[in-house]
C-alpha cells in the first residue's frame, strides 16, 4: 500500500489562525505536533516513509520540510496551481506511477493533512482491511458513524453488503448526500445506515483511471497525456473536488465504516470539542482571565484577555486580529473571511509573522514611508542576493551574529551592531552561527510592498521578481 498526503489546501475557516500564507495543516492546536505531522506520523504505524507521497503547492513546499525536519525518505511534490482535490489526486497518481515507478495495481490511502484521528491502531487496521475491496476494483471511502445531527458534514448512505460472512465491513454505496439542514440529519439518525463523509479515500490509480474515463473526461484527458503534459497544462483542469469529479457519480464506490473519533477540525466549533475544559466548560490558552463565563473557548497568543458574563462563545486573538463569534455560528466564518478579502484587508490572507525557508519576519510597526520588522534568520540560512528600487534598509542585530554583503563588501556585525542598505544595492544577509540571528530592520521609501524585490542569487530556488 501507499498513500498521498493533501497538503495544498489554504482553508479559511479557522481564520484568523488559518491563513493563506500559514494555513491550518502547520498549525498546533492540540499539543506540540501540527496537524500535517500527526497525519504523517499515523501512517508511519503501517507505512515506511518511501511508501509517502506529500501533495502541495510551491508555497508551503518549505512549510512541508520544516516540519518533517527529522525524517527522510517521504517524496514532496508540488501541484503546478490549485485546481481541487480531483485534479490534484490525478497529478499525484501519474507522478507516482510514471516517475517514482510505482505500481498502477497497488492500493493508495488518499488521505488530508488536517484531520484528527484515534486511536490510530483501529485506524490503520481499518485502512489495511479495506486494502482487498479497493483491489477489487472499488473506489473505497471510510464513513465515520455520526454522533449527532450535524449540518457541517456531507453524508453516505449504505447500500447492500460486500462481504459474504455475517461481520461485514464493507458496503457498497448507495448515494452521497451534500450538508443536510438540521431535521434531514436527525432523521438520518434516527433511520440509521448513514455515515458522515471523512474525505479519505482508498483505491488503485488503475481503478481510478478506468471510472475517471467514465464520470470526469476533462480531467482523463489531460491525465492521459502523461505527466510533463499535465503539468504544462494543468491550468485547463476543472476546480472541482474529487466527491464532485468522482465519488457520486461511480457505481463502483464502497464505504468502510471508520469506528474512530474523527474531527476534521473544519470550524472553531469542532476545535472546541476537542479542547480540554475547565470546571465551568472553558477551553482556554494564553493569558485570560474569566469572571461569569462559560462553556466558551477562548484563545489568546499575546495581549490580555479579560471576559465577565459571557457564555457559549467562541474568542479567538492574534497580533494583528480578534475573532469573536457565538458557539454554532463558527461555519460562517468562511464568509467573513470572503468579505475582508473583498474589502482589501491583508489580514484575511496575511499573518503578522511571514515565513520563510531560511526563517521568518514579522511586522512591529508600519506607516507612510516606513515599516519596522524583526527577522529571524536559521542557524546557516542566508536570504538572496537582492536589491531593492524604492526602499532603503537599517540592520541592527539584537542576537547573534549576521555575515553580510553590501555592494561588494563583506563583513560581519554582531549584537548592538548596524548597517544601512541604500536603494538599488545588492545586498545579502546571513547567518554563520550556531543560534537564530535576529536582527530590526527599518524601512523607508515611497514604497514598501513586498514585491519591490529583485532576486540575483538564491539557494532556495526562488525565481527572480
Amino acid at each position: 500500500m501507499k498513500a498521498i498526503i493533501l497538503a495544498g489546501g489554504s482553508g479559511t475557516r479557522l481564520w484568523p489562525l488559518s491563513r493563506k500564507d500559514y494555513p491550518k495543516q502547520f498549525l498546533k492546536l492540540n499539543g506540540e505536533r501540527s496537524l500535517l505531522r500527526q497525519t504523517f506520523d499515523r501512517l508511519l504505524t503501517f507505512l515506511r516513509p518511501e511508501d509517502i507521497l506529500i501533495l502541495t503547492c510551491e508555497d508551503y513546499k518549505f512549510h512541508v520540510k520544516e516540519h518533517l525536519s527529522d525524517t527522510n525518505g517521504y517524496h514532496l511534490l508540488c501541484e503546478p496551481l490549485g485546481r481541487n482535490t480531483g485534479p490534484a489526486i490525478a497529478y499525484g497518481f501519474k507522478y507516482a506511477c510514471e516517475v517514482l515507478g510505482f505500481d498502477p495495481q497497488e492500493a493508495f490511502l488518499i488521505c488530508p493533512s488536517d484531520h484528527l484521528i484515534e486511536p490510530v491502531e483501529t485506524f490503520a487496521s481499518t485502512v489495511q482491511a479495506a486494502e482487498k475491496i479497493a483491489q477489487e476494483n472499488y473506489l473505497v471511502t471510510f464513513g465515520i458513524s455520526p454522533k449527532r445531527p450535524e449540518t457541517g458534514y456531507g453524508y453516505i448512505k449504505q447500500g447492500e453488503p460486500l462481504c459474504k460472512n455475517k461481520e461485514c465491513f464493507a458496503y457498497k454505496v448507495a448515494r452521497f448526500t451534500e450538508k443536510p439542514d438540521l431535521e434531514t440529519a436527525k432523521s438520518y439518525l434516527a433511520e440509521g445506515g448513514y455515515y458522515w463523509n471523512a474525505g479519505i479515500f482508498l483505491f488503485t490509480p488503475e481503478t481510478f483511471a478506468k471510472e475517471l474515463s467514465k464520470c470526469a473526461p476533462d480531467i482523463y484527458g489531460l491525465y492521459e497525456k502523461g505527466f510533463a503534459a499535465m503539468g504544462k497544462e494543468f491550468a485547463q483542469m476543472p476546480d472541482i473536488s474529487i466527491d464532485y469529479a468522482l465519488m457520486e457519480k461511480s457505481t463502483q464506490v464502497a464505504v468502510v465504516p471508520l469506528d474512530v473519533y474523527w474531527n476534521d477540525i473544519g470550524s472553531w466549533d469542532a476545535l472546541f470539542d476537542v479542547l480540554q475544559k475547565d470546571e465551568h466548560g472553558n477551553a482556554k490558552t494564553g493569558r485570560v482571565i474569566s469572571i461569569d463565563t462559560q462553556n466558551s473557548m477562548i484563545l489568546g497568543q499575546k495581549r490580555l484577555i479579560a471576559t465577565i458574563g459571557i457564555e457559549d462563545h467562541l474568542v479567538v486573538e492574534t497580533p494583528d486580529a480578534i475573532l469573536i463569534v457565538k458557539r454554532g455560528d463558527a461555519q460562517k466564518v468562511s464568509q467573513l473571511v470572503k468579505s475582508l478579502r473583498e474589502e482589501g484587508y491583508p489580514e484575511a490572507l496575511e499573518h503578522v509573522t511571514t515565513y520563510r525557508p531560511w526563517g521568518s519576519y514579522t511586522v512591529l510597526e508600519a506607516g507612510p514611508r516606513y515599516k519596522i520588522k524583526r527577522i529571524v534568520v536559521k542557524p546557516g540560512e542566508r536570504l538572496s542576493l537582492q536589491m531593492h528600487y524604492h526602499r532603503s534598509e537599517h540592520w541592527v542585530v539584537v542576537r547573534g551574529t549576521a555575515k553580510v554583503q553590501i555592494g561588494d563588501e563583506e563583513m560581519f556585525l554582531h549584537e548592538n551592531e548596524s548597517i544601512f542598505v541604500p536603494k538599488s544595492t545588492k545586498h545579502r544577509l546571513e547567518n554563520p552561527g550556531k543560534i537564530p540571528l535576529e536582527i530590526i530592520e527599518v524601512q523607508n521609501g515611497e514604497y514598501l510592498g513586498e514585491d519591490d524585490i529583485v532576486r540575483f542569487d538564491d539557494i532556495y530556488g526562488r525565481s527572480k521578481k
